[in-house]
């Protein structure tokens, strides 16, 4: 039986757990991961009880990313298929963020590249101590367009600006810092600690939640539409094709420096 990339479950509270399940590469998204995601959102969306979802990974690291594997694979194949690929993350990533119910993302070990968009995508972000982030999509000649709105919105524009240029590996205190995550916890008690936040979110009326959110992704960032989600995904998905994304992905592979990277 093939393993199922997202697994989701409602419990008698109506909180849904949405586990990313691909440990074997780290949770890296591909086109399963992505069409898990969709699937996820389309029970969670129909789910009349809802009031909460949990989002964690499976294994040792949340979400690492991009498969660059996949990616390479991607990049081979038309224009018009690489910009459908690249729509379809952007909007698994724009329907998290603007699902109606709180949202709480449970971190541990890895949160590279689009892991860090579907935190940010994340109303409450709880990270453990071991969790380690970065935005490196430009070390391999790719951009993170798709999910700069999203990254905008958690840690400002100026740490985009540092941290998505950089492509440096910062840790769950300075993520804390810069408000891509809100709590951190040792690793033991990161299911505690997002079962006490539930239990703070259950307590608030529904309808007064949802209504709350919506007000606040209007003057947000990430509060995009269907235009700009557009444009966003077409140049994600040129930038993939780009000779400097050719060489980025093949340094990947060959385990070697890029062409553009001179030491000193």
């Amino acid at each position: 039986m093939t393993q199922q990339a997202v697994l989701r479950n409602v419990d008698a509270r109506g909180v849904a757990t949405v586990t990313l399940n691909r440990p074997e590469v780290n949770n890296a998204y591909d086109e399963t991961l992505i069409g898990g995601l969709h699937e996820a959102m389309d029970e969670l969306g129909a789910h009349p009880g809802l009031r909460a979802v949990l989002l964690r990974g499976a294994g040792r690291h949340f979400q690492a990313g991009a498969d660059l594997k996949w990616i390479t694979r991607v990049a081979g194949q038309s224009a018009e298929e690489n910009e459908r690929v690249s729509r379809a993350t952007a909007t698994a990533v724009h329907r998290l963020n603007t699902l109606p119910v709180p949202t709480v993302a449970l971190v541990q070990g890895g949160c590279f590249g689009g892991g860090t968009g579907i935190v940010a995508a994340c109303d409450i972000v709880i990270a453990a101590d071991n969790a380690l982030f970065s935005i490196a999509e430009t070390r391999w000649g790719l951009m993170a367009g798709i999910i700069l709105p999203q990254l905008a919105d958690a840690i400002g524009v100026r740490q985009v600006r540092r941290y998505a240029l950089s492509g440096e590996r910062f840790d769950a205190p300075e993520a804390r810092r810069i408000g891509l995550v809100h709590e951190v916890v040792p690793l033991a008690e990161l299911q505690a600690a997002g079962e006490r936040m539930v239990g703070q979110l259950l307590q608030n009326a529904p309808e007064a939640n949802a209504q709350t959110k919506e007000v606040a992704l209007e003057f947000a960032w990430g509060a995009i539409d269907d235009a700009v989600l557009g444009r966003l995904s077409a140049q994600h998905a040129a930038k993939r094709r780009s000779a400097e994304a050719t060489e980025g992905l093949a340094s990947f592979v060959e385990k070697r420096a890029a062409a553009w990277f001179s030491p000193v």
